[in-house]
């Protein structure tokens, strides 16, 4: 790091002495935005914690809580020789315009892509119900599963399935993709999408899913898919992480 850009650094990350937020919290706060605009890239390495101590005038002990709080979400790590480094999640950018599962949009990013399934159950749910204008005591699938690519948790999606269209879900071990065995085993095959994103604040659940201290902006996704024939299979409901999550389309002119 340059002294021009050191120096730039230090009056960016300066504390307010006017509010009565921590100067820790302020700190994290800071370095926090400057990951989530990507000004901080994984791998820059950041002052030790005597250093920056210096240039704020603040203790160490506040410069290691903060350090340290950053370290437990995921955004900071210690390497080898003691120093501290950005660990931003890596930002990726889809395409929109064709439907596509989560495990196939990320092989085209060239990342890896795992699912942890929090909840897999039969449920009869009146509003769902009307969503696929069944009658309430029709069955569904709901899955409730985080999203990962190359191990870092992208996106909580809870996902219902129409079990009077596609009864063999109900024994579906959740391994591979949702569209490949609906295709496979059921002989449903997808042919377009409905779908909205907005702006949201992360829930709880979403918060600790990606390890936010906080409530944080996210993307919610939501998808109705259709067969060849022209009725709902699936509905979703995803949130997608705001510090590493960006849609891009082509409009023709």
């Amino acid at each position: 790091m340059s002294k021009n850009s050191y120096q730039d650094l230090i009056n960016r990350l300066k504390p307010n002495a006017q509010t009565s937020e921590p100067y820790y919290q302020q700190l994290k706060r800071k370095i926090s935005a400057l990951i989530a605009s990507g000004e901080f890239e994984s791998g820059l390495g950041l002052p030790s914690e005597r250093t920056l101590a210096e240039a704020l005038n603040l203790s160490r002990t506040t410069i290691r809580r903060c350090y340290e709080e950053l370290k437990a979400e995921g955004q900071l790590n210690a390497n080898g020789q003691g120093g501290t480094m950005v660990q931003a999640p890596p930002r990726v950018s889809p395409a929109l315009g064709k439907l596509k599962g989560f495990t196939e949009e990320m092989r085209e990013l060239g990342m890896e892509a795992s699912t942890r399934v929090l909840e897999h159950e039969i449920v009869q749910d009146r509003t769902i119900a009307s969503v696929f204008s069944r009658p309430s005591t029709a069955q569904f699938l709901r899955l409730i599963r985080v999203r990962l690519g190359n191990d870092v948790p992208m996106s909580r999606e809870v996902a219902w399935y129409d079990l009077t269209l596609a009864p063999k879900l109900a024994h579906w071990d959740t391994a591979g993709s949702a569209y490949g065995f609906l295709e496979a085993q059921c002989g449903i095959k997808l042919k377009w999408a409905e779908q909205s994103i907005e702006a949201v604040m992360s829930s709880e659940d979403e918060s600790k899913v990606f390890g936010y201290q906080s409530s944080e902006p996210c993307l919610l996704m939501k998808r109705k898919s259709y067969s060849v024939h022209d009725v709902l299979v699936e509905y979703v409901e995803g949130t997608f992480r705001g510090d590493a999550y960006a849609y891009r389309l082509k409009l023709e002119v």
